[in-house]
């Protein structure tokens, strides 16, 4: 908790105000950055406070992207993302971003508006039974029933949201309880310092199964770590790239765990699952697997084919219902990737060098191997059509962004291409696919988050014809908020994915013929004017 000698302490704020204004304090006492949200009655103290208090809030045009953009601010910064919505539909419309936090392990804190209740349930304007359609949506949902517990309330959520796995938290405000006022000490706000970033607490391993994984790995001739997003989640980038490189076992990641080595680095084989380079076939051969942070589920596996039922796996997950869900490890780590990490390479440390001997001609097979796809990918890559094919996109956007660059890949194609063919060029998160829930339209307000968590970092935004269709109106907001975000809008006037899938198992028979429809559309137009 804040002491008397921390700076947050002294600026304690006392006596006599509305739970809007003490929910705000609270937000300022963590350091809380951007909120992003919409206004509306039930939570009007509360806005008010925020612009008294100097907190930076941007109104948004649809609720679902504050989510979104609070999902990417959380993402770059390790911080909870801040969003809100009003009573109904303005709650409602938080749904889908919030389950982008929730699948994804983002720490968020959404407050909701609800009904005064003292007249709850008697059709008061825009009710719903929102507490009960956003509780799934979140790791866990806290209705505030007396303006006194705010701010115990709010460091509660900020708890929950950091620690474990990460998740998005909600406050479900009733109206009354943020216009009425209470008699607060300066103690009531008080938060613990190490839930407001992300890990907030480590949980280790058993040592015994610690030493069975790496009596694993110590027999295997051709190990291969797969790694998921819970490799951000833990900032395990040194713990994995030491335990690689002193075993030598290459690595490959997720769209998610993109960045846990960078996709430079020689010990990294690129994506697996649906779509790969090497990965595939080396995890085909592979006589152990140590999965990290991944919860191996429909797209990393090529829906469940690999791997194969033979290979030994080590499982290495934060969220102990994760494993085992889809395949049955040899050995499973309960616990942080980064603290197993760890405790795997200390474990392994005296025979290391044997290790890295035994396994130099498969370590040595990788560039071989890597070259080999680069040329037969070498057309598409380099390709001069018109339109410009996904591929060539991809490499000039390796060749032309710097190392610290973050690119925000929205869902569908753009998440695949992207996540097949950018090379991040340092560990960490400078690739942001949405895959939590891999909803289209969270480029564009991705894209704002993620600029406003690093400014003065070039950050592109990549988004389909479809996606940027339904986000349109968050230009507005990136360019009222001043940023400089590069957004790309791939135009292949369809829903591209969708399309594709159409035209490879219905012999084309798509379901809205887009191109033809605007065809025709210009056609009648042409025919009027004569």
């Amino acid at each position: 908790m804040t002491t008397a000698a921390d700076p947050a302490a002294r600026n304690r704020p006392e006596g006599r105000m509305n739970g809007g204004r003490a929910l705000a304090e609270m937000l300022r006492l963590s350091g809380a950055g951007p909120m992003f949200g919409m206004g509306g009655f039930q939570l009007l103290p509360f806005y008010d406070a925020l612009s008294r208090l100097g907190l930076r809030h941007f109104l948004i045009d649809d609720e679902r992207c504050g989510a979104f953009a609070a999902d990417a601010y959380a993402r770059v910064t390790n911080r909870p993302g801040i969003c809100d919505g009003t009573l109904g539909p303005g709650a409602t419309n938080l749904v889908t971003g919030l389950v982008e936090s929730l699948n994804g392990g983002i720490p968020v804190v959404a407050i909701a508006g609800d009904t005064n209740r003292a007249h709850s349930w008697k059709n008061m304007t825009q009710e719903c039974r929102q507490a009960e359609i956003l509780k799934p949506a979140v790791k866990e949902l806290i209705r505030v029933e007396q303006t006194s517990r705010i701010p115990e309330l709010t460091r509660r959520a900020f708890a929950i949201a950091t620690s474990g796995r990460p998740g998005p938290v909600l406050l479900d405000v009733p109206e009354d309880v943020c216009h009425d006022s209470h008699d607060f000490t300066a103690e009531d706000f008080a938060i613990d310092p190490t839930t407001l970033s992300i890990p907030a607490r480590r949980i280790r391993p058993d040592r015994a199964d610690i030493e069975r994984a790496a009596r694993l790995i110590a027999a295997a001739k051709r190990p291969l770590l797969l790694v998921g997003g819970g490799i951000h989640l833990s900032q395990g980038y040194a713990a994995l790239q030491a335990l690689a490189e002193a075993q030598s076992i290459s690595v490959a990641h997720t769209m998610s765990g993109k960045g846990g080595i960078p996709c430079t680095h020689p010990l990294n084989v690129g994506l697996f699952g649906r779509y790969a380079r090497i990965a595939n076939e080396l995890i085909e051969a592979s006589d152990c697997l140590i999965v990290v942070g991944c919860k191996l589920g429909e797209i990393a596996t090529k829906r469940y084919a690999l791997p194969p039922r033979h290979i030994p796996i080590i499982h290495l997950e934060i969220v102990a219902e994760e494993i085992g869900r889809c395949f049955t490890p040899e050995v499973a780590l309960w616990g942080d990737a980064r603290a197993g990490l760890e405790d795997l390479a200390e474990t392994l440390a005296d025979n290391a060098a044997r290790h890295r001997s035994a396994r130099a001609d498969y370590v040595a097979e990788i560039p071989h191997r890597m070259a080999a796809w680069e040329e037969e990918a070498s057309p598409r890559l380099n390709s001069r059509d018109r339109p410009v094919h996904m591929a060539r996109l991809c490499r000039e956007l390796n060749r032309a962004l710097p190392a610290d660059a973050i690119l925000v890949a929205d869902g569908g194609f753009a998440g695949h291409w992207t996540g097949l063919l950018y090379d991040t060029k340092k560990s960490g998160r400078h690739f942001i696919p949405d895959r939590g829930f891999a909803s289209i339209g969270y480029g564009l307000p991705g894209g704002i988050g993620a600029a406003m968590a690093a400014p003065g970092t070039p950050v592109v935004a990549l988004t389909g014809d479809g996606g940027f269709n339904m986000m349109l109106g968050e230009l507005e907001t990136a360019r009222r908020a001043g940023l400089g975000l590069t957004i790309v809008v791939v135009n292949n006037a369809a829903s591209g994915y969708v399309k594709a899938l159409q035209h490879a198992m219905m012999g084309g028979r798509y379901l809205v013929p887009i191109l033809a429809s605007l065809q025709r559309v210009m056609a009648f137009f042409a025919t009027r004017d004569r």
